[in-house]
């Protein structure tokens, strides 16, 4: 097995076992009384990033992995694992705002509004680069500022009530 197959492998099942997570903090925060917004724009932020995954697969197994970009992509991972741990059970892949909860204002969230979505920005340019996909990376990281763009604008919308 390559190396490549084995990084696919390995962020394909993070990525599964992240939406088992957020399935399960938004039925948490739907009983507590949250509710969603924007939803609207959440297909389209699922299929840039199964699509992503997707070309991935189609073009990276037997390439080469870079050290360089590998070694970005790891840091992410911990950013990401550090994103994830400082929402703890607010964290979900959707909108969901829970009435008369203060914003979590901890870890990167003290610095940064949506620390989460830095990574991901870095997230979908790295890990083509790593194998050297540098069209997959302009392509999706244009496609993930898009949708990013309605998110973001969503996402703030909701949270000003």
């Amino acid at each position: 097995m390559s190396l490549a197959v084995v990084i696919l492998a390995l962020v394909t099942l993070q990525r599964l076992g992240e939406l088992w997570l957020s399935s399960r903090n938004t039925r948490r925060l739907l009983a507590q009384g949250g509710h969603e917004a924007g939803a609207g724009h959440y297909p389209l932020i699922v299929a840039v990033h199964v699509l992503w995954l997707a070309a991935l697969w189609w073009r990276a197994p037997g390439r080469a992995a870079d050290g360089f970009w590998l070694t970005v992509f790891v840091l992410l991972q911990l950013a990401r694992i550090w994103v994830v741990a400082s929402l703890g059970p607010r964290w979900t892949t959707r909108i969901i705002i829970l009435p008369q909860a203060p914003l979590v204002r901890r870890g990167p969230y003290r610095w940064v509004d949506h620390p989460n979505y830095l990574v991901v920005i870095g997230e979908i340019a790295a890990l083509p680069l790593v194998f050297g996909l540098w069209q997959i990376s302009l392509i999706f990281s244009a496609l993930n500022a898009a949708v990013l763009t309605i998110r973001i604008r969503e996402e703030n919308r909701a949270l000003r009530g």
